[in-house]
């Protein structure tokens, strides 16, 4: 067995088992952990996913942001001009390419459509890499989770300790790992 199908067995356990209602947005989230080498075999078979996602009895909603980053920065007025001196784009970073990537993913999340029966799905994190952490997105959209929020993760679950691309920094989240070690949750 690959180790996205194998992903997506352990999902299909978490999903379809009832659901608590009374849990914080944090522990409402849900990372789906693996190499980042496998990034284009999961993508191939997210369908998996959602397939396991429905037939829980729960619906769907899908986010990439693989390409946030060009959106945004298409959208800046001195685009050129960070072209060209990109030193200057660090405090537009650090605050509105935070807002922007929190807002996608909030619209989704509070969309009319979406209740405590809704997984929406985000992938293509890897994105955000060196431009914001994963860990203040999270912290920013957390409330506003109804269902769950699957993020799948390029990187490590390791000590309670996630790290996208298996980078040096980490955070300690509430989320609930599915990883391919010991099952579920490794915690």
């Amino acid at each position: 067995m690959s180790t996205v199908e194998e992903l997506v067995n352990r999902y299909r356990n978490h999903v379809t088992a009832p659901w608590q209602r009374n849990l914080a947005g944090e522990q409402k989230a849900i990372f789906v952990v693996y190499p980042k080498t496998d990034e284009r075999r999961l993508r191939a078979r997210l369908g998996l996913f959602e397939e396991a996602t429905l037939r829980a009895g729960h619906k769907w909603k899908l986010i990439d942001l693989t390409r946030v980053f060009a959106e945004w920065m298409v959208k800046l007025e001195y685009m050129e001009t960070y072209f060209e001196e990109p030193e200057n784009l660090t405090i537009p970073l650090e605050s509105e390419f935070l807002s922007f990537v929190v807002e996608k993913i909030r619209q989704v999340l509070t969309d009319v459509d979406v209740d405590s029966d809704t997984v929406v799905a985000v992938y293509g994190v890897a994105g955000l890499y060196g431009f914001t952490k994963v860990s203040q997105v999270l912290k920013e959209v957390a409330e506003d989770i109804r269902g769950r929020l699957v993020v799948f993760f390029p990187g490590e679950f390791e000590n309670n300790n996630y790290r996208l691309l298996d980078a040096r920094d980490g955070w300690n989240y509430l989320a609930v790992p599915i990883t391919l070690h010991n099952g579920v949750n490794d915690s």
